[in-house]
Protein backbone atom coordinates (compact mmCIF):
# COMPACT_ATOMS: atom_id res chain seq x y z
CA UNK A 1 0.00 0.00 0.00
CA UNK A 2 1.23 3.64 -1.03
CA UNK A 3 0.36 5.38 2.58
CA UNK A 4 0.98 8.73 0.72
CA UNK A 5 -0.92 8.66 -1.91
CA UNK A 6 -3.61 7.08 0.71
CA UNK A 7 -3.18 10.05 2.51
CA UNK A 8 -3.83 12.36 -0.82
CA UNK A 9 -7.14 10.93 -1.43
CA UNK A 10 -8.40 11.10 2.09
CA UNK A 11 -7.15 15.07 2.49
CA UNK A 12 -9.44 15.49 -1.17
CA UNK A 13 -12.35 13.30 0.01
CA UNK A 14 -11.99 10.11 0.00
CA UNK A 15 -13.29 7.74 2.87
CA UNK A 16 -11.24 4.67 3.02
CA UNK A 17 -12.72 1.18 2.90
CA UNK A 18 -12.66 -1.41 5.66
CA UNK A 19 -10.76 -4.31 3.58
CA UNK A 20 -7.93 -0.88 3.54
CA UNK A 21 -8.60 -0.06 7.72
CA UNK A 22 -7.18 -3.77 8.01
CA UNK A 23 -4.63 -2.86 5.96
CA UNK A 24 -3.63 -0.49 8.61
CA UNK A 25 -3.47 -2.49 11.38
CA UNK A 26 -2.06 -5.53 9.79
CA UNK A 27 0.78 -3.56 7.98
CA UNK A 28 4.06 -5.46 8.66
CA UNK A 29 6.11 -3.48 11.40
CA UNK A 30 8.64 -2.31 8.46
CA UNK A 31 6.35 -0.70 7.25
CA UNK A 32 5.30 1.17 10.33
CA UNK A 33 7.08 4.27 9.58
CA UNK A 34 5.99 4.76 6.11
CA UNK A 35 2.01 4.42 7.66
CA UNK A 36 3.08 7.10 10.10
CA UNK A 37 4.38 9.29 7.17
CA UNK A 38 1.00 8.60 5.74
CA UNK A 39 -0.81 9.72 8.64
CA UNK A 40 1.10 12.64 9.15
CA UNK A 41 0.31 13.70 6.17
CA UNK A 42 -2.97 14.14 7.09
CA UNK A 43 -2.54 15.61 10.48
CA UNK A 44 0.08 18.00 9.33
CA UNK A 45 -2.86 19.31 6.64
CA UNK A 46 -5.98 20.13 8.70
CA UNK A 47 -3.71 20.73 11.93
CA UNK A 48 -0.50 22.63 10.73
CA UNK A 49 2.27 22.05 13.69
CA UNK A 50 -1.01 22.67 16.44
CA UNK A 51 -0.84 20.47 19.37
CA UNK A 52 -3.67 21.05 21.96
CA UNK A 53 -3.48 20.52 25.77
CA UNK A 54 -6.54 18.81 28.05
CA UNK A 55 -6.39 18.81 31.40
CA UNK A 56 -8.87 16.62 33.57
CA UNK A 57 -9.92 17.74 37.21
CA UNK A 58 -11.18 14.38 38.62
CA UNK A 59 -13.97 16.45 40.34
CA UNK A 60 -16.27 12.75 41.74
CA UNK A 61 -14.45 9.68 42.43
CA UNK A 62 -15.25 6.23 42.61
CA UNK A 63 -18.44 4.81 44.74
CA UNK A 64 -19.55 3.91 40.25
CA UNK A 65 -22.06 1.36 40.89
CA UNK A 66 -21.26 0.10 36.79
CA UNK A 67 -19.46 -3.08 36.59
CA UNK A 68 -16.73 -1.85 33.90
CA UNK A 69 -14.21 -4.22 34.00
CA UNK A 70 -11.65 -1.90 32.77
CA UNK A 71 -12.29 1.17 35.49
CA UNK A 72 -10.80 1.00 38.93
CA UNK A 73 -13.61 3.68 40.21
CA UNK A 74 -16.39 1.15 39.91
CA UNK A 75 -17.51 -0.55 43.25
CA UNK A 76 -16.74 -4.08 41.27
CA UNK A 77 -13.20 -3.54 41.85
CA UNK A 78 -10.69 -4.08 44.30
CA UNK A 79 -8.49 -1.39 44.15
CA UNK A 80 -7.35 1.42 46.30
CA UNK A 81 -7.93 4.83 45.44
CA UNK A 82 -9.67 7.84 46.33
CA UNK A 83 -13.27 7.91 47.13
CA UNK A 84 -15.14 11.27 47.40
CA UNK A 85 -18.53 13.11 46.25
CA UNK A 86 -18.48 16.12 43.42
CA UNK A 87 -16.20 18.71 45.12
CA UNK A 88 -17.31 22.15 45.44
CA UNK A 89 -18.09 24.56 42.70
CA UNK A 90 -14.67 27.01 43.95
CA UNK A 91 -12.15 23.80 43.91
CA UNK A 92 -13.85 23.54 40.44
CA UNK A 93 -13.37 27.11 39.33
CA UNK A 94 -9.67 27.30 40.63
CA UNK A 95 -8.47 24.33 39.01
CA UNK A 96 -9.56 25.94 35.49
CA UNK A 97 -7.10 29.36 36.76
CA UNK A 98 -4.65 27.23 37.30
CA UNK A 99 -4.70 25.14 33.58
CA UNK A 100 -4.58 28.52 32.14
CA UNK A 101 -1.70 29.43 33.36
CA UNK A 102 -0.09 26.16 32.00
CA UNK A 103 -1.54 26.55 28.13
CA UNK A 104 -4.32 24.30 28.62
CA UNK A 105 -6.48 24.51 26.15
CA UNK A 106 -9.65 22.31 27.12
CA UNK A 107 -10.31 21.84 30.72
CA UNK A 108 -12.11 18.38 31.39
CA UNK A 109 -14.13 18.35 34.55
CA UNK A 110 -14.67 14.55 34.99
CA UNK A 111 -17.49 12.84 37.60
CA UNK A 112 -17.45 9.24 38.39
CA UNK A 113 -21.18 7.27 38.26
CA UNK A 114 -23.94 5.86 36.01
CA UNK A 115 -25.45 9.35 36.10
CA UNK A 116 -25.38 13.38 37.69
CA UNK A 117 -28.11 14.01 39.78
CA UNK A 118 -29.77 17.23 39.22
CA UNK A 119 -27.92 18.73 42.48
CA UNK A 120 -24.45 17.71 40.74
CA UNK A 121 -25.55 19.56 37.33
CA UNK A 122 -26.28 22.98 39.22
CA UNK A 123 -22.80 22.75 41.12
CA UNK A 124 -20.89 22.01 37.51
CA UNK A 125 -23.50 24.77 35.78
CA UNK A 126 -22.19 27.61 38.42
CA UNK A 127 -19.02 26.81 38.06
CA UNK A 128 -19.36 26.63 34.13
CA UNK A 129 -20.41 30.24 34.77
CA UNK A 130 -18.17 31.35 37.11
CA UNK A 131 -15.23 29.82 34.66
CA UNK A 132 -16.38 31.38 31.59
CA UNK A 133 -16.72 35.18 33.42
CA UNK A 134 -13.25 35.08 34.75
CA UNK A 135 -10.92 32.80 32.24
CA UNK A 136 -10.82 34.30 28.67
CA UNK A 137 -10.03 31.01 25.94
CA UNK A 138 -10.62 28.06 27.79
CA UNK A 139 -12.65 25.38 25.78
CA UNK A 140 -14.95 23.35 28.79
CA UNK A 141 -15.75 19.82 28.57
CA UNK A 142 -17.93 17.76 30.91
CA UNK A 143 -17.79 13.91 31.19
CA UNK A 144 -20.29 13.32 33.56
CA UNK A 145 -21.72 10.12 32.83
CA UNK A 146 -25.34 9.58 31.52
CA UNK A 147 -27.04 12.78 30.84
CA UNK A 148 -30.67 13.63 29.78
CA UNK A 149 -31.46 15.90 26.72
CA UNK A 150 -32.70 18.74 29.50
CA UNK A 151 -29.25 18.46 31.51
CA UNK A 152 -27.69 18.78 28.20
CA UNK A 153 -29.29 21.91 26.89
CA UNK A 154 -28.46 23.35 30.84
CA UNK A 155 -25.02 22.31 30.31
CA UNK A 156 -25.23 24.08 27.00
CA UNK A 157 -26.79 27.60 28.17
CA UNK A 158 -24.02 27.52 31.03
CA UNK A 159 -21.31 27.57 28.64
CA UNK A 160 -20.47 23.93 28.45
CA UNK A 161 -18.29 23.71 25.14
CA UNK A 162 -18.18 20.26 24.53
CA UNK A 163 -19.19 16.80 26.26
CA UNK A 164 -17.64 13.62 26.30
CA UNK A 165 -18.67 10.21 26.95
CA UNK A 166 -16.87 7.69 25.29
CA UNK A 167 -18.71 4.59 23.12
CA UNK A 168 -15.29 2.64 24.58
CA UNK A 169 -15.39 -0.29 22.74
CA UNK A 170 -17.27 -1.65 19.40
CA UNK A 171 -20.89 -2.50 19.65
CA UNK A 172 -20.11 -6.22 18.88
CA UNK A 173 -17.60 -6.66 22.24
CA UNK A 174 -19.76 -4.15 24.77
CA UNK A 175 -21.24 -6.93 26.67
CA UNK A 176 -17.84 -8.36 27.47
CA UNK A 177 -16.76 -5.49 28.82
CA UNK A 178 -19.61 -4.03 31.26
CA UNK A 179 -22.99 -5.32 32.00
CA UNK A 180 -24.59 -2.81 33.66
CA UNK A 181 -25.69 -0.41 30.96
CA UNK A 182 -26.00 -1.00 27.14
CA UNK A 183 -23.78 0.23 24.15
CA UNK A 184 -26.65 2.07 22.90
CA UNK A 185 -27.38 4.03 26.32
CA UNK A 186 -23.78 5.78 25.28
CA UNK A 187 -24.90 6.67 22.22
CA UNK A 188 -27.94 8.28 23.17
CA UNK A 189 -26.02 10.07 25.52
CA UNK A 190 -23.81 11.48 22.82
CA UNK A 191 -27.14 12.42 20.72
CA UNK A 192 -28.58 13.92 23.68
CA UNK A 193 -26.19 16.49 23.52
CA UNK A 194 -25.05 17.39 19.89
CA UNK A 195 -29.46 18.16 20.27
CA UNK A 196 -28.25 20.49 22.89
CA UNK A 197 -25.30 22.20 20.17
CA UNK A 198 -22.33 21.00 22.28
CA UNK A 199 -19.34 19.77 20.52
CA UNK A 200 -19.45 15.54 21.23
CA UNK A 201 -16.28 13.90 21.99
CA UNK A 202 -16.49 10.40 22.40
CA UNK A 203 -13.70 7.50 21.95
CA UNK A 204 -12.13 4.17 22.50
CA UNK A 205 -10.18 2.13 25.05
CA UNK A 206 -7.81 -0.15 23.10
CA UNK A 207 -6.36 -3.18 24.57
CA UNK A 208 -9.15 -5.31 25.75
CA UNK A 209 -9.06 -8.36 23.68
CA UNK A 210 -11.08 -6.31 21.01
CA UNK A 211 -10.38 -8.02 17.21
CA UNK A 212 -9.26 -6.03 14.44
CA UNK A 213 -12.85 -6.02 13.64
CA UNK A 214 -14.07 -4.29 16.52
CA UNK A 215 -11.27 -1.70 16.58
CA UNK A 216 -12.36 -0.81 12.82
CA UNK A 217 -16.26 -0.81 13.87
CA UNK A 218 -14.77 1.49 17.09
CA UNK A 219 -13.41 3.60 14.00
CA UNK A 220 -16.09 4.26 11.82
CA UNK A 221 -18.75 4.50 14.22
CA UNK A 222 -16.80 7.54 15.89
CA UNK A 223 -17.05 8.60 12.30
CA UNK A 224 -20.95 8.36 12.08
CA UNK A 225 -21.60 9.77 15.05
CA UNK A 226 -19.91 12.83 13.77
CA UNK A 227 -17.69 12.70 17.00
CA UNK A 228 -15.82 16.25 17.02
CA UNK A 229 -13.00 14.72 19.28
CA UNK A 230 -11.46 11.36 19.65
CA UNK A 231 -9.86 10.75 22.62
CA UNK A 232 -7.70 7.03 21.72
CA UNK A 233 -7.09 5.31 25.26
CA UNK A 234 -4.80 2.30 25.69
CA UNK A 235 -5.87 0.16 28.32
CA UNK A 236 -3.03 0.59 31.19
CA UNK A 237 -4.36 -2.26 33.66
CA UNK A 238 -5.03 -1.20 37.59
CA UNK A 239 -4.42 -4.57 40.25
CA UNK A 240 -7.87 -5.33 41.45
CA UNK A 241 -9.88 -4.58 38.37
CA UNK A 242 -11.24 -7.57 36.06
CA UNK A 243 -8.76 -6.28 32.97
CA UNK A 244 -5.82 -6.27 35.87
CA UNK A 245 -3.45 -8.68 34.26
CA UNK A 246 -4.42 -7.90 30.14
CA UNK A 247 -1.93 -6.35 28.68
CA UNK A 248 -1.49 -7.48 24.96
CA UNK A 249 -0.31 -3.92 23.29
CA UNK A 250 2.62 -3.20 22.29
CA UNK A 251 4.32 0.71 20.79
CA UNK A 252 3.96 -0.23 17.17
CA UNK A 253 0.18 -1.59 17.91
CA UNK A 254 -0.78 1.55 19.30
CA UNK A 255 0.96 3.70 16.40
CA UNK A 256 -1.39 1.28 13.90
CA UNK A 257 -4.18 2.05 15.86
CA UNK A 258 -3.87 5.72 15.95
CA UNK A 259 -3.20 6.15 12.28
CA UNK A 260 -6.49 3.82 11.70
CA UNK A 261 -8.22 6.73 13.90
CA UNK A 262 -6.56 9.36 11.77
CA UNK A 263 -6.91 7.77 8.17
CA UNK A 264 -10.76 6.78 9.07
CA UNK A 265 -11.19 10.33 10.61
CA UNK A 266 -8.99 13.14 8.85
CA UNK A 267 -10.36 16.24 10.31
CA UNK A 268 -11.56 15.34 13.72
CA UNK A 269 -9.08 15.66 16.97
CA UNK A 270 -7.69 12.17 17.64
CA UNK A 271 -6.35 12.85 21.52
CA UNK A 272 -3.66 9.96 23.28
CA UNK A 273 -5.44 9.63 25.94
CA UNK A 274 -5.13 7.72 29.14
CA UNK A 275 -2.54 4.75 29.07
CA UNK A 276 -0.02 6.84 26.63
CA UNK A 277 2.36 6.72 28.66
CA UNK A 278 2.54 2.84 29.49
CA UNK A 279 1.56 1.36 26.17
CA UNK A 280 4.14 4.30 23.68
CA UNK A 281 6.95 4.65 26.03
CA UNK A 282 9.74 5.92 23.94
CA UNK A 283 7.46 6.12 20.93
CA UNK A 284 5.43 9.20 22.12
CA UNK A 285 7.19 11.29 19.81
CA UNK A 286 5.73 9.78 17.00
CA UNK A 287 2.69 9.40 18.27
CA UNK A 288 2.16 13.05 17.87
CA UNK A 289 2.78 12.70 14.23
CA UNK A 290 -0.01 11.15 14.44
CA UNK A 291 -2.41 12.71 17.01
CA UNK A 292 -2.78 16.49 17.79
CA UNK A 293 -3.94 16.58 21.25
CA UNK A 294 -2.84 15.18 24.66
CA UNK A 295 -3.82 15.38 28.23
CA UNK A 296 -1.02 16.92 30.51
CA UNK A 297 -0.42 15.77 34.10
CA UNK A 298 -2.27 12.85 35.66
CA UNK A 299 -5.40 10.49 34.88
CA UNK A 300 -8.31 9.89 36.55
CA UNK A 301 -7.01 7.20 38.52
CA UNK A 302 -3.21 6.73 37.11
CA UNK A 303 -0.70 8.57 36.62
CA UNK A 304 0.85 10.52 33.85
CA UNK A 305 4.69 11.61 33.02
CA UNK A 306 5.85 15.12 34.48
CA UNK A 307 4.01 17.78 32.99
CA UNK A 308 7.75 19.14 31.90
CA UNK A 309 8.82 16.07 29.78
CA UNK A 310 5.50 16.84 27.32
CA UNK A 311 6.10 20.66 27.05
CA UNK A 312 9.89 19.38 26.39
CA UNK A 313 8.26 16.80 23.87
CA UNK A 314 6.17 18.82 22.06
CA UNK A 315 8.78 21.55 21.43
CA UNK A 316 11.93 19.45 20.66
CA UNK A 317 9.55 17.71 17.78
CA UNK A 318 9.06 21.16 16.24
CA UNK A 319 5.26 21.74 16.97
CA UNK A 320 3.35 24.31 19.37
CA UNK A 321 1.17 24.89 21.63
CA UNK A 322 -2.31 25.74 20.83
CA UNK A 323 -3.81 27.86 23.62
CA UNK A 324 -6.76 29.50 22.00
CA UNK A 325 -8.63 26.15 21.23
CA UNK A 326 -11.40 28.61 19.56
CA UNK A 327 -9.36 29.81 17.41
CA UNK A 328 -8.15 27.56 14.66
CA UNK A 329 -11.48 25.17 14.55
CA UNK A 330 -13.30 24.32 10.89
CA UNK A 331 -9.34 26.06 9.68
CA UNK A 332 -7.30 23.83 6.95
CA UNK A 333 -3.82 24.27 6.70
CA UNK A 334 -1.76 24.63 3.63
CA UNK A 335 1.21 22.85 4.17
CA UNK A 336 0.68 19.89 2.84
CA UNK A 337 2.34 19.44 -1.20
CA UNK A 338 1.67 16.22 -3.18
Amino acid sequence: MDWTNLAEKVIEGYVIREEEAREILTVSDHEVLALVHGAYQIRRHFYGKKVKLNLIINAKSGLCPEDCGYCAQSIKAATKIDRYPLVSKQTIVEGAKEAKKNKIGTYCIVMSGRRPTNREVDTVIGAVEEIKRDVEKLKICACLGLVTEEQAFKLKAAGVDRFNHNINTSANHHANITTTHGYEDRVNTIENVKKAGISPCSGVICGMEETDKDIIDMAFALKDLDADSIPVNFLHPVKGTKLENMDELTPIRCLKILSLFRFVNPTKEIRIAGGREYNLRSLQNLGLFIANSIFIGDYLTTDGQDAKEDYQLIKDLGFEIEENPFETEGQQFTLYHS
